[in-house]
């Protein structure tokens, strides 16, 4: 991580199925060896709006879905997992594996799937969009997913099974279509707020481009309690603020900056942040940027004495994780940082 050496940043801090689980271990691999025994599951659709009459000719569209398994003997807090592709991310690991949500389900968190507005399951909007097919996209993904530098050219020593053709192939079709402007950053951002005002206190668990979304709606959101963003494409910054003074150029985008006034910025400041990033950052300059803009976004909410840092896997021994860590071979390791964040700041609670 030589790049990011260079810019003076280092870790902050290291219903039913079957059976109760046998004994009463605290230990995290007695818990994941465990069964899920759920109290209760389902979904419902949250936000949104109505286009036409009501009563004669109408359209409910843009609101959020979300799907939900609430363990017995449940955490007080709930986990809202965001994704920015599908939510198979959290469903499952690369080869087919134990995923993160039914990792968080066995440690007694109730574990909120979520799709945003005119995404996934949650595709009617109240405006038109158009697909157009693009080929090289599985190519970007491997890029953008950090899996090497080139086509099947993987990193050494990468949490992928490189040799798993299946795993590939499900790889690069876990993905939705995703409306990547300010707009739909805002209007899904404020779905977000009111599923978590339905639900009652969570903490987000986020993927790239859905940190960002994340952090607007704990802007709006009280029952927001902290976010864990794994490697969030995006940040909100003060309007107005010069870069000079810890803000961020440009203008705004889907992947960051997106301005907000100084009095939401500070709700930002009086919750847990943790931005958990992978290995092999230094090797692409386009998330190099993107964590620049993120150490910006770090330190301008700890000078107004707010409680963010980062987590460098590599740094926390873990090494060749992805841009999706949590879906890695060693998610259970990923795991393992998460639930000491969340026993740190008080949010593991039964």
């Amino acid at each position: 991580m030589n790049a990011l050496r260079r810019l003076g940043w280092m870790p902050a801090a290291l219903a039913g199925l079957s059976l109760a689980m046998a004994g009463c271990s605290t230990s995290h691999a007695a818990e994941d060896s465990g069964h899920i025994v759920l109290e209760r599951q389902g979904a419902f659709a949250t936000g949104g709006t109505v286009m036409g009459d009501p009563d004669r000719s109408s359209l409910s569209c843009d609101h959020g879905y979300v799907e939900y398994q609430i363990p017995v003997d449940a955490r007080k807090t709930a986990l809202f997992m965001w994704h920015s592709s599908s939510a198979a991310v959290w469903q499952t690991r690369w080869d087919g594996g134990e995923g993160y949500r039914d990792i968080m389900l066995k440690r007694g968190y109730p574990v909120y799937l979520w799709d945003g507005p005119r995404v996934g399951r949650a595709n009617w909007g109240c405006e038109p969009n158009q697909y157009e097919p693009g080929e090289g996209r599985d190519q970007g993904n491997f890029l953008s997913w950090r899996f090497g530098e080139s086509w099947k050219n993987w990193y050494p020593g990468i949490q992928f099974p490189t040799e798993d053709e299946r795993a590939l192939d499900q790889a690069m079709r876990s993905r939705y279509l995703e409306f990547d402007t300010v707009e739909n950053v805002r209007l899904q951002a404020h779905a977000g707020a009111e599923a978590a005002d339905e639900i009652g206190p969570v903490v987000m668990l986020t993927n790239s481009a859905g940190g960002l979304r994340a952090m607007l709606a704990a802007t709006q959101s009280d029952n927001i309690k902290a976010i864990v963003a794994y490697e969030s494409a995006g940040f909100p910054f003060p309007e107005g603020l010069d870069p000079d003074a810890g803000g961020w150029d440009g203008p705004e985008t889907a992947f960051g900056p997106i301005f907000v006034s100084d009095e939401e910025f500070a709700r930002l400041t009086r919750i847990p942040l943790q931005f958990v990033w992978g290995d092999n950052i230094d090797s692409s300059p386009g998330w190099i940027a993107t964590y620049e803009q993120c150490a910006a976004f770090v330190e301008l909410i700890n000078a107004r004495g707010g409680q963010a840092e980062i987590l460098m896997l590599p740094d926390a021994g873990l090494k060749g994780n992805t841009h999706i860590p949590f879906m890695d071979m060693n998610n259970g390791a990923v795991a393992d940082l998460l639930s000491s964040f969340l026993d740190e700041h008080g949010l593991d609670a039964r």
